[in-house]
């Protein structure tokens, strides 16, 4: 019988499995049932968050926008500008780089650009120069630092801090519009002789109207976006003053400068290295960033000293390892692996009580013999016992067990 300080065979009732029918050889591994019911949860919170991701995109699609962007219904977009326009027989483009505008810019077309104080000095210099020889009508909203490069005659003249303003001018398009919203943000001086300006508010215009070149066209400054937007349309006469400013031409070209316009690209970019992309900012903030865990793994460092190693508190019972270690494969219904150990443990015992080599001793021509000479009646198979295929459910595999201790007590006996 089996002591209780002999840790290698675990007792028959502790390595009881709870299920049986697990195929030989396997059993240690999930199931597919387990697998489902661990992973489902998961499972669910990545469909939900799918679900969801679709569902936003869903509804930002189709028409949300940017500011003032002609495709967008939002408050602040332009899509009833836009529309009435076409209504008109203005077709309308929407460019989102320098270059794209510059090349449709045209005598018979209106470049709208929304915001040109994002353009940087190279963009600026491209859209200047197609300015010049189109010949066609360019609308700047809002310029302030983009003004010396895209209209060097006028300047900013500080802020108009009302929205809706009298025409006060002769230009027909406000004088046909009347009262419109484009004070509430800048105003600017008149320019050069020939200039037109219109709405002031503290003597300075919102509304600039600067003659073109020898090719003819002209540049308008619009001081607010207000006329522009959707929520403001109806109101006042904006929607006459946008569709007579941008309808001017049969063509209307939409740009929406982008972040990428505020740099001015290398001339081969396929040349730029990784450090090349950052920004010149963050090279500080990655060395500060350095210089602190540097600092960091220096402090540390000084407060670990050599690895110290100290006994275990407590000694643990070899019944209680093997009780733990029989759980386990009760947990993991290692029928299999519970009926190897048993049999490797008696194994080793027998030979050792049967002057066996302990080499020899999982050599069934060499340990059957030996352990078959001890037994008075010959009847039982011991090759079967000791050698044997997998339990087939959890009855045979105590079965085995109590097999093996009365064959074990035999031995010891005889």
């Amino acid at each position: 019988m089996t002591g209780p300080t002999e840790p290698a065979a675990p007792p028959a009732e502790a390595a009881e499995p709870t299920r049986p029918g697990t195929r030989a050889g396997t059993s240690t591994a999930l199931t597919r049932a387990q697998i489902w019911t661990r992973g489902r949860g998961f499972l669910l919170a990545l469909g939900i968050l799918v679900a969801g991701a679709v569902l936003l995109a869903g509804l930002q699609a189709g028409d949300h926008h940017g500011r003032l962007d002609p495709r967008s219904a939002d408050p602040s977009g332009s899509r009833a500008v836009s529309q009435l326009l076409k209504e008109r027989g203005v077709t309308t483009r929407v460019v989102t780089n320098a270059a794209d505008a510059a090349a449709a810019a045209g005598p018979g077309t209106t470049l709208l650009i929304t915001d040109p104080d994002l353009l940087g000095p190279s963009q600026r210099r491209t859209v200047r120069s197609a300015v010049d020889l189109s010949g066609g009508r360019t609308v700047l909203i809002s310029p302030d630092d983009s003004l010396p490069d895209l209209a060097p005659a006028a300047r900013t003249a500080g802020r108009a801090y009302r929205d809706d303003l009298d025409a006060a001018c002769a230009l027909p398009a406000a004088v046909t519009a009347g009262r419109a919203s484009t004070g509430g943000d800048l105003g600017y001086s008149t320019g050069p002789a020939g200039a037109t300006a219109c709405y002031p508010y503290d003597g300075h215009p919102t509304l600039l109207v600067l003659p073109g070149t020898t090719k003819g066209g002209d540049t308008v400054l619009l001081g607010s976006d207000a006329i522009l937007r959707n929520e403001n349309l109806a109101e006042e006469g904006n929607a006459s003053l946008a569709l007579q400013l941008l309808g001017s031409r049969p063509d209307l070209v939409w740009y929406l400068p982008t972040l990428s316009d505020m740099t001015d690209a290398p001339d081969d970019a396929e040349d730029q290295s990784l450090l090349d992309l950052v920004p010149a900012g963050w090279h500080w903030a990655l060395l500060q960033l350095f210089l602190a865990a540097v600092v960091a793994a220096l402090w540390r460092a000084r407060r670990l000293g050599p690895l110290v190693t100290e006994k275990l508190p407590v000694a643990i019972r070899a019944s209680e390892s093997t009780e733990g270690l029989a759980r386990l494969y009760r947990k993991a219904d290692a029928r299999d692996r519970a009926a190897t150990v048993l049999r490797a443990a008696t194994r080793e015992r027998l030979a050792a009580l049967v002057g066996v080599p302990t080499a020899q001793a999982h050599d069934p021509l060499s340990l059957v013999p030996a352990v078959s000479a001890r037994l008075g009646d010959g009847t039982r198979d011991v090759t079967a016992l000791l050698f044997g295929t997998i339990p087939a459910d959890d009855a045979a595999l105590v079965a085995l067990a109590d097999h093996l201790d009365a064959l074990e007590r035999e031995v010891r006996t005889s």
